[in-house]
């Protein structure tokens, strides 16, 4: 077996709107295609930028996220960016905000969370 690349992310959102809003609007993600699946109750859009492709299953009555304490599973995502400070500002213009900048304690690149508006996280690291 050989596994070779990352082939989707998918996320479960609460808000249609809101959700096209922040991954498209915002982090400038391209629709690719969106479909209702009635039989299951919810909306799946895919979203793709650069090599990342994203899918967004809307169902509007999903439990709220796990945040603290933190459950296991997936943590965060995350993307990697030219400068970390120029997305903050770039994205701060856009209404969205960011955790203050750090450096990641292993490589030493600047790093900041955001999160998406379900709260979950979204790690740019350069």
């Amino acid at each position: 077996m050989e596994l070779s690349t990352l082939h989707h992310i998918a996320i479960v959102v609460s808000n249609y709107t809101k959700a096209k809003d922040f991954y498209i609007t915002k982090l400038g993600f391209q629709m690719v295609s969106e479909y209702d699946r009635p039989i299951k109750h919810d909306t799946v859009i895919m979203l793709c930028a650069g090599n990342v492709q994203l899918e967004l299953f809307v169902r509007p009555n999903s439990p709220a996220r796990l945040t603290y304490p933190e459950a296991l599973g997936l943590r965060h995502i995350a993307f990697m960016v030219k400068d970390v400070s120029q997305t903050v500002i770039e994205l701060a213009e856009l209404g969205v905000k960011s955790e203050p900048i750090r450096h990641d304690e292993f490589t030493g690149k600047a790093m900041t969370f955001i999160h998406d508006p379900d709260g979950q996280p979204i790690e740019l690291h350069e």
